[in-house]
């Protein structure tokens, strides 16, 4: 191989990486859930780095696995009951720091289920920032992972009692 044919290969390789590096967002270790074999929700965590110099925010969060993809979070109602809220603002990525999203706290959650989430699937899962735009990632799907911390240590129980009107939570 020439000098030339060499080189612009390595440009070539490097101009596909580029709309991947540019965005600087990085998500590690993603997997997904479902709540149940029969189950009409479930849900994605992971981390997300952000390697730029810039804040941003994780606004939105797009899959052909559910009929509706929403940001949520856990928070403890007046009598102590863990519950999951739609988070419509989004989560904040600092700049040059990291956003976790794990069971018990912030996550991707999907609802209406279009298809079973088996154990060894994968899905695809568009996550949509403000200053990053568009980051797809191939989600598998896990049903067997321990949660990396216990489960909502001491927080009571959680329900999905009226997820979509945070307010009245």
């Amino acid at each position: 191989m020439s000098f030339k044919t060499s080189l612009l290969a390595g440009v070539a390789a490097l101009s596909f990486a580029l709309p991947a590096f540019a965005d600087g967002i990085m998500v590690h270790d993603p997997y997904a859930r479902a709540s149940a074999s029969m189950s009409q929700s479930g849900a994605a965590f992971m981390e997300i780095m952000n390697q730029t110099d810039t804040d941003d925010r994780l606004i939105d969060a797009r899959s052909d696995v559910a009929e509706r993809v929403e940001l949520h979070t856990h928070q403890e109602d007046a009598n102590g009951v863990m519950r999951m809220i739609h988070v419509e603002e989004g989560f904040a990525i600092p700049a040059g720091g990291t956003h976790e999203m794990g069971r018990g706290g912030d996550h991707v959650m999907f609802l209406g289920l279009t298809r079973e989430l088996a154990h060894g699937d994968e899905l695809e899962l568009t996550l949509v920032f403000e200053q990053a735009g568009e980051v797809t990632i191939t989600v598998p799907v896990d049903l067997e992972r321990n949660p990396m911390r216990q489960q909502m240590q001491g927080h009571g129980q959680m329900t999905h009692g009226n997820m979509g009107n945070a307010a009245s939570n």
